[in-house]
């Protein structure tokens, strides 16, 4: 098995409109070796979306190579993109994405039944299994509206995770909740990482990033910065040791040391 999950060369991205060409991406190459948990941070603007659509095999570059997980995407069509994020690709998303009057257990289920490969597999097993493994053992027939946010993120997360993908993708996963929650999910995602699974987290929030161990920074459609979190903040311990203010998601005792972490790392 190939230890690197995404290696793009010189990928570009230019999106036509009317006589004007808009480059949203200039030259990206990005690693991404099995196991890291990366935080791709960026302005409005700064290309991060469009990095995140063709990484997640929603958009092709313009030009340049993309390999993931020792598949050549770029030479893909729309039903050979499709079979790819089914099989390499866990998504997770800033508004969970659940479907409405449906089970935690069949929401979960779900990506398994849009595997084209005919493998035969015991879908409510895995949906049941990829529930526990995010601490929902006990919710499995809850429908979202009797789930609160923090458990349909994680919720999501499980539908991410059934699949067993190369890479888990989440875009602003902690956008939703409140602080504290937020702290819970990234605390959960450094569990899943330290058993191995590669995550690449999009956020605009510093505070988030410094839960993760390498922080890849875009701006104007190219990479600025690609290093180690400083000071890497431990979700788990966060929780354990902050006294927590709930007022209006603030989480001050947590906050302030994030913060100090952020700009000591130089993560802002």
């Amino acid at each position: 098995m190939n230890d690197v999950v995404i290696q793009t060369n010189a990928i570009t991205k230019i999106y036509e409109s009317g006589a004007n060409s808009v480059h949203a991406l200039r030259g990206i190459d990005l690693t991404v070796q099995r196991g890291e948990f990366i935080a791709v941070m960026g302005q409005s603007g700064s290309g991060k979306s469009t990095l995140m659509n063709v990484l997640g095999c929603l958009d092709t570059p313009t030009s340049g190579n993309y390999v993931l997980d020792d598949v050549h995407v770029e030479t893909l069509n729309k039903n050979e993109l499709a079979a790819i994020r089914n099989e390499k690709i866990g998504f997770v998303f800033q508004g969970f994405n659940l479907l409405a009057r449906t089970s935690a257990l069949e929401n979960v289920e779900l990506p398994l039944l849009y595997d084209r490969s005919g493998r035969k597999r015991d879908t409510r097993a895995m949906a049941i299994a990829a529930l526990g493994r995010v601490g929902l053992a006990e919710r499995v027939n809850h429908q979202p509206s009797e789930l609160s946010g923090g458990q349909q993120q994680r919720v999501a997360i499980a539908r991410a995770l059934v699949t067993e993908p190369a890479l888990v993708l989440a875009d602003e996963p902690t956008g939703n909740l409140d602080s504290r929650t937020s702290i819970e999910v990234m605390a959960l995602f450094q569990e899943l990482n330290e058993q191995g699974i590669t995550i690449v987290l999009v956020t605009h929030e510093p505070d988030v990033a410094v839960y993760a161990k390498r922080i890849v920074e875009v701006r104007d459609g190219r990479i600025r910065r690609d290093e180690p979190v400083k000071n890497r903040r431990n979700a788990t311990e966060d929780l354990a040791n902050a006294e927590v203010i709930e007022d209006d998601d603030i989480m001050a005792p947590v906050i302030a040391p994030i913060a100090d972490a952020v700009v000591a790392g130089g993560a802002a």
